[in-house]
């Protein structure tokens, strides 16, 4: 009995400690290193722009699932910081269930401001759509996913036309939209950095995904914490209505006492007890799969 406890108290401690360090400004570097190496194939610094923040990484899996799916990921750091490097724990995670992962990196803040990073991520999605099958992966099951910021960037591919229609694609070429904590309603920008970021102040309005919706955007998967106090769960909440109201077609989890670091953490493998995230993410490609089979 002793022994069980202290079991289970080492594994509370580890997770505290694994946690901790996935919250800290360079802790997924560390969880990382506890990343599984197999069941993968991942392809560096691939080109799908001239700049050098224009490269993506591809996490190919050993055994693909049922539709060969593909999702380009784009993580969060305010538009300001990331490295896709620092998110091998996404890919491996999306890998072992089968899930060709696409991993950009975009240009950031100040080198650049809004619309950039956006435009960055309409080109890797468009290269990816181009270039997927020669990894095996299938372009007619193509997501778009993010988290924090990166969810911002997948968002306003899915709901605003104009960016993938500068890349030659259209929101049609999506099979749909996961985010977790994204921004997607977030005005009045009250952050001095941002409102440089998102200068001038009179285009705030096409720098919200919510704004953009109109029923005919791609199917939505739609995470957040309810104790997230960087980006307000409201933004989940207010994307939600208006994709119903709309009659669009969205799937929310609020998820009680989870903070915004803390609903990414269940995708690594040393974590993914601690929620059921990567198992929605999967249930929602899976179902729409099946209803763009069964549309054909």
């Amino acid at each position: 009995m002793k022994r069980s406890v202290a079991r289970l108290l080492g594994r509370a401690a580890a997770v505290t400690v694994l946690a901790s360090l996935l919250a800290a400004c360079s802790g997924q570097f560390w969880v990382n290193t506890l990343v599984p190496r197999w069941g993968y194939d991942r392809h560096s610094d691939i080109d799908y722009g001239a700049q050098a923040r224009q490269t993506l990484d591809i996490y190919v899996p050993d055994n693909p699932a049922p539709g060969h799916p593909v999702v380009v990921f784009f993580y969060g750091g305010s538009w300001q910081s990331g490295d896709k490097q620092g998110y091998r724990f996404v890919g491996q995670a999306l890998a072992s269930q089968g899930i060709t992962a696409v991993l950009p990196d975009y240009r950031l803040y100040p080198q650049v401001s809004f619309p950039a990073f956006v435009e960055d991520g309409a080109a890797a999605v468009a290269w990816t759509r181009r270039h997927i099958g020669d990894y095996g992966g299938d372009a007619a099951h193509l997501f778009v996913a993010g988290h924090s910021a990166g969810a911002h960037i997948a968002a306003l591919l899915a709901t605003d036309p104009a960016y993938l229609a500068a890349a030659g694609l259209s929101r049609n070429d999506l099979a749909g939209l996961i985010g977790l904590a994204g921004p997607y309603d977030f005005l009045p920008i009250r952050s001095p950095t941002l409102q440089r970021i998102f200068a001038p102040k009179a285009e705030w309005p096409r720098t919200q995904p919510i704004r953009f919706v109109d029923g005919s955007e791609p199917p939505m998967l739609l995470l957040h914490g309810a104790a997230d106090a960087t980006v307000e769960p409201k933004n989940t909440t207010n994307m939600a209505a208006e994709v119903e109201a709309k009659g669009g077609s969205v799937k929310v989890k609020i998820y009680p006492d989870v903070n915004h670091v803390m609903l990414l953490a269940p995708l690594a493998a040393t974590l993914r007890f601690k929620g059921d995230e990567l198992a929605r993410i999967v249930d929602f490609i899976n179902e729409q799969i099946l209803d763009r089979l069964g549309s054909v």
